[in-house]
């Protein structure tokens, strides 16, 4: 009878080691990185090329180029205060869209993705006649909503 016993408590000694380690290795276990991230309802910045997950939702927003700038240079005088297109792609729950934003058009500087509203807040930096903008310059401000 007392071997019954022992084998008893054995098994039970097993299990519980088996049970310790899977719970302190999941405790251990760390998030993976997922990269820079952004709350909802406030505005960030991304470079050019870059991309950010938008907490509390699937979505990952990713700032692709600017396809057109022709805002008005800071040291020029124009009749029109000019336009540049902002390319950003949105990706996740296999639903992955490309826009176009707008920095001339308020109409044009927001685009509605899965329930998010995607705001064209700024781009910078703002031209000046003397210098050319490279694509890897520019800093797109952008604010994602949800009704």
């Amino acid at each position: 009878m007392e071997f019954g016993t022992t084998a008893a408590r054995l098994t039970a000694m097993r299990m519980l080691l088996v049970v310790s380690c899977l719970l302190a290795a999941t405790a251990c276990r760390e998030k993976q990185p997922v990269g820079p991230s952004a709350p909802l309802n406030q505005q960030f910045t991304l470079p050019r090329g870059e991309t950010i997950s938008i907490d509390g939702t699937s979505v990952r927003l990713q700032f692709v180029e600017v396809s057109g700038d022709s805002r008005c240079p800071a040291d020029a005088y124009c009749v029109w205060a000019g336009d540049a297109s902002v390319h950003v792609r949105a990706l996740g729950a296999n639903a992955d869209a490309d826009y176009t934003l707008h920095t001339g058009d308020a109409s044009r500087a927001t685009a509605t993705h899965r329930q998010l509203r995607i705001e064209l807040v700024q781009l910078a930096p703002y031209p000046f006649s003397s210098r050319t903008i490279a694509q890897d310059d520019y800093r797109a401000t952008l604010k994602v909503t949800a009704p």
